[in-house]
Order: structure tokens, then sequence, then C-alpha cells
């Protein structure tokens, strides 16, 4: 077996600064410009590598496919993102900082440490003068954190024909990985009601404000019934001026599942909220849904403990419930694993941070994988 371990080791400097120069360019979720930028300098880096590259573009901003190898034989899927939940300016006030291991900053955890990671895994098997025992696609998606709204056609068409698909999305702490994950769904459920002056004419208007809060306790008598279900209001909206009777209002939903027959009923049941009060109209539509990934391939968990053992790393794994692209190969019966990137914590939090040490390790870990499987 190649030294992938000491080859990473001796790289990991490299790694690292371009893990802080990637985080620095901050990429949240819509800003094109941003993202795309950011992709400029990932697709170079995946050319030096030995990849061919292609952009997908969309308004939002582009996706990056690298390809390793090409042939008939089935390919190994990784799965990325360059996309954060972090506004821009963020670096401002959550600075990107190392200090005793640790490197702090928006996007470290949540995942440019695990591109970091797929980079580091190339870069130290070519060291080794070795290559992958399969083909190898990397598809970098630009909207990860809604939900993939644009890139789950191109995710579908990756995973097509795959014989494996590695997410390179943080590990559990302690670092097993994982293997399955929730399904999650974004639900927006819009209200309709009829503007008036709050004063002058109050009984001509309908409030849609009140109509939306009576409309979340109802989905809350929805949830109280299926306690398998993570529920989160996490935007409410609506009104505008405090003499006038607000006639619009929405709220913003997100939904975790474990299983398929649930996220289906809860759905149904969302979709036939009605109005309470004569005038108001309710509307619910589904922003972006991935599947719940249930069912672990014990298999190849199995063939990736050997690779590890290879490099000297015992690997576990065990289910998450944060979503991911990798739900869509998971739900489709493909064999899947997440969690190749850097150990840490911290997602979409202000204390947001990775062991620096992880990096060399989780890239060790992968490069052995991939000319194992």
């Amino acid at each position: 077996m190649a030294d992938f371990s000491g080859a990473a080791a001796a790289l990991a400097d490299d790694a690292l600064a371009r893990l802080v120069a990637y985080a620095r360019h901050e990429t949240p979720t819509g800003d094109a410009a941003a993202l795309d930028a950011l992709a400029d300098v990932l697709e170079a880096r995946y050319r030096e590598l030995g990849a061919h590259t292609e952009r997908v573009a969309e308004e939002t901003g582009d996706h990056l496919v690298a390809r390793w190898g090409e042939g008939d034989a089935p390919h190994v899927l990784l799965l990325g993102h360059h996309d954060t939940v972090w506004p821009r300016g963020t670096c401002e006030s959550m600075p990107v900082t190392e200090d005793d291991g640790v490197l702090r900053g928006p996007g470290v955890y949540d995942m440019k440490g695990g591109l970091v990671v797929a980079e580091l895994a190339f870069a130290a098997m070519r060291e080794c003068g070795v290559a992958p025992a399969r083909p190898v696609r990397l598809v970098v998606v630009a909207d990860e954190e809604v939900g993939s709204p644009t890139a789950r056609p191109l995710v579908e068409a990756h995973v097509d024909g795959a014989a494996a698909v590695l997410g390179l999305e943080s590990p559990h702490p302690g670092g097993a990985l994982k293997t399955a994950r929730l399904g999650s769904t974004r639900v927006r459920i819009e209200v309709a009601g009829r503007a008036a002056h709050a004063a002058l004419d109050p009984e001509s208007g309908v409030s849609a404000v009140d109509e939306l809060v009576d409309q979340l306790f109802a989905v809350r008598e929805i949830m109280a019934a299926e306690p398998t279900v993570l529920c989160n209001m996490g935007t409410v909206g609506g009104g505008g001026r405090t003499n006038v009777v607000p006639d619009r209002a929405t709220a913003d939903v997100g939904l975790r599942f474990t299983d398929t027959a649930t996220q289906d009923r809860v759905l149904a049941a969302l979709g036939r909220l009605t109005a309470v009060r004569e005038g108001a109209e309710v509307v619910v539509r589904t922003l972006t849904s991935r599947p719940a990934w249930s069912d672990a391939d014990d298999e190849l968990l199995a063939r990736v403990a050997a690779a590890g053992a290879d490099v000297g790393q015992e690997v576990t794994g065990r289910p998450a419930a944060g979503g991911a692209d990798t739900n869509t190969a998971g739900a489709a019966g493909l064999p899947t694993l997440d969690g190749f990137g850097p150990l840490g914590a911290g997602a979409h939090a202000p204390d947001e941070r990775i062991e620096v040490a992880s990096l060399a390790e989780r890239a060790a870990l992968l490069a052995a994988v991939l000319v194992a499987l």
C-alpha cells in the first residue's frame, strides 16, 4: 500500500493555505458572482490534478464537474458544494484564524474543508504514483445549502451508473462516517388577505398575518402527531405598516423525515391547510425536497473500513440527522457513505471550526478508498 498518510502530511501546509483562501473567499448561496469566482479557482486546481472539467451554468451560480479517468467501468462519485450559509462580510466579524491546531471561520467545516480533503487526496495519490481503481467524478454544487433546487438533476445524472457515492461533508464527532440521512424538505406557506386602513375601515380588511399565525398553530398540531419529524419555523414575514391591514404573509418551514412514508403523509396534511377566516387564501408550496436515505450499505462500509485499516485508521459509521446531496444517491439504493470531510464542529454557527490535522488524515483515508473500490 502506498504511503498516503505520509504524502498527505507532506502536502498539508499547502492544503491548509488553500482552505484559508477558500474560506476568506465568501460564497453565500445565490451570490452567483462570488460562487463563480471560487469555481474558477477550484476548476483550475482540479485541472492541475489531472481532471477534465465542465461547468453547468445557473443564474444562481455555476455547478462544477471534474472527471479523473474514463472508460466503461462504473465510476465513483464524490459530492460536495461550495456555497455557504454565511452572507458577505461575515469574515469581518468571524475571521478565519488558526490557533493551537484549530482553524475557525465561515465555511471551513461546512464544507470547504471537504473540498480541500478531496484535492489533497488526489495530490497524495499523484505523489505516490498511483491512480484510483475506477473513474472518479466530483460534482461541486452551488446551492446545496437551500436544498440543491438547481443541482438535483445534475446530481441525479451523475449518480446514474455509479459504483459508489462518497460525500465530502464532515463526519460525526470523533470521525464516524454517515451511513444514512434524514429526508429534508422546505415548505413555504403563502397567505393572501385583503388590505384596508387599520383604523378607518378595519372590517374591510383580512389580515394575512393573523391568518398565518393560525396556520402555524395548525402546523404545530400536525407535527404533534408526528414525533419522528423535526420541524423548524425558519422564516416568517408579512405586512409593512401598522396602519394597514396586511394582505400578504409567508412562512418557510424546514422539515426532516426518517422515511418516505412519513414525508408523504406530512406533506399531504400540510397541503390540506385551508383558510380559517373568510376572504383569506392559503397556498402551501414545496420549495425543495430530498428523500430520506434510510438504508445503510454495510458492504460499502466494510470495504471502506478495510481501506482505512491500510492507512492505520479505524473506520466506523452511523446514521446522521442532517440532509445532503448524498440523500439522492442513498435513497436510490446506490452504495453511499458521507462524512469524508475533516473533523470539527459548529456547522451554521459562529464557532464553526475544524481540526487542522484531520485534513491530511481524511485525505489519506479517501485516497486509500479510491484506490481500493
